[in-house]
């Protein structure tokens, strides 16, 4: 069924008693052209965009959990583009405009709002950073406007502006970033990619691939051996888990990412906000609760929460921004398990097993992303070369030396 006003009529008009389900749940046949392995929004777009930009409709997504439980419906649900590096810029705004049309071409209400996002920032160093930043945004045909003090409290007048310690002495806006609803994006993409003819198998969780001379000939999982002569990873945190069942070692590593939803309150927040003397981001929902996060776990864990150090350390970040918020109670928290690579940037490339190919690192990255990490991994699988977007993101880049190193910080995967 395709949704419109009179679909929803057509219902209204029988009690919502004829809505059939979003996608099929079919047994997995014994072979497919391809298998995606990772049900998220990654997986999820990358089958979608082989189906309709590629014609191959002979895939399978196999999800060991069920759709939308991942890290896709595990993040504080950031869209943006204001990157600084060449590698980046083109890959981040090409997936903001993917999201900008994304509605409309998966038949899908994703909630995509681009409401703005706020980079502050807070002393001179700060600024000059921000403005080579926003010229390097420019640019590229990216949209970035310097706002002094003056200009910020007007459009945000309740961040705490004079502290002694940390002053806001103003701020980098891209007025097209905003947010969607995570587990929306999910279900949208799953939706479309079932109508196009792939199968969304769920509780289908990998154990094992199959490695023949070299060449990929399938996975074994929990529901049987599925063959394919093509096999893409797309599972985030559990990256490196899955790629050592070919042998593989990832330059990568596994840390806890936790998000916090607070209880409702009346409009305040036009946007997104990130503060920059510490890390802290954060945004209001339609429903009134602020979603926020900051520092990832300090510790490697493949485990969906977190501990009580790094709420305090989040918490506090938000109320040398913002002091109002210490009136707030928290409602719920989730963790999300991040794939930290080595630069802090993402690999979509193919590995030294034919057939096998990996889409991985996104680090704090991953959600932004997911329409173009779609896009270019699709073509990848489909063509066997990298999208000219993804081009920097190869997975020799850590033997070459040729890293992009977006925040500075080198290989330290826990400071990204």
């Amino acid at each position: 069924m395709r949704y419109s006003i009179f679909s929803l009529l057509a219902q209204a008009a029988t009690g919502h008693r004829g809505w059939p389900p979003m996608w099929r749940n079919p047994e997995p046949r014994r072979a497919y052209e391809a298998i995606v392995v990772g049900g998220g929004g990654h997986g999820l777009a990358t089958a979608y965009y082989l189906a309709r930009k590629h014609g191959l409709t002979d895939v399978a997504v196999l999800e060991k959990g069920w759709i939308g439980g991942g890290n896709v419906g595990r993040n504080t649900t950031i869209i943006r583009s204001n990157y600084l590096l060449p590698g980046n810029i083109p890959f981040y705004e090409h997936s903001l405009k993917l999201w900008e049309g994304l509605e409309r071409d998966i038949n899908y209400n994703a909630m995509v709002s681009q409401r703005g996002v706020l980079n502050l920032f807070h002393s001179d160093a700060q600024r000059d950073a921000f403005v080579r930043r926003g010229n390097a945004m420019r640019v590229h045909g990216v949209d970035a406007v310097l706002l002094d003090a003056r200009e910020l409290r007007r459009l945000a007048p309740f961040l705490e502006m004079d502290d002694a310690r940390f002053p806001i002495r103003g701020a980098l806006l891209q007025p097209r970033g905003g947010t969607v609803r995570h587990d929306a994006v999910a279900w949208g993409y799953a939706r479309a990619a079932d109508r196009l003819g792939v199968d969304v198998i769920q509780n289908c969780e990998v154990t094992g691939i199959r490695v023949e001379r070299g060449a990929v000939t399938g996975v074994e999982s929990s529901r049987g051996f599925i063959a394919a002569r093509r096999v893409g990873l797309a599972c985030a945190g559990h990256s490196s888990r899955v790629a050592a069942m070919a042998g593989l070692r990832l330059p990568i590593e596994s840390h806890v990412l936790q998000a916090f939803v607070s209880e409702a309150i009346k409009p305040l927040i036009p946007g997104v906000i990130t503060y920059g003397a510490g890390h802290f981001y954060v945004s209001q929902s339609d429903k009134g609760g602020l979603v926020f996060g900051g520092d990832i776990d300090g510790y490697n864990s493949y485990a969906q929460r977190g501990n009580l150090a790094t709420v305090e350390d989040v918490v506090e970040g938000g109320l040398a921004m913002m002091p109002s918020l210490g009136r707030l109670r928290l409602l719920r928290s989730w963790g999300g398990v991040m794939d930290m690579s080595m630069d802090g940037s993402p690999i979509i490339d193919r590995t030294e097993v034919e057939g096998l190919y990996l889409n991985a690192g996104w680090c704090y990255g991953g959600f932004k992303a997911t329409p173009a990490s779609g896009w270019c991994f699709a073509h990848l699988l489909a063509t066997g070369g990298s999208h000219p977007l993804a081009a920097a993101y190869r997975l020799d880049r850590f033997l070459s030396g040729e890293l992009i190193d977006e925040k500075g910080q080198g290989p330290h995967p826990n400071r990204h």
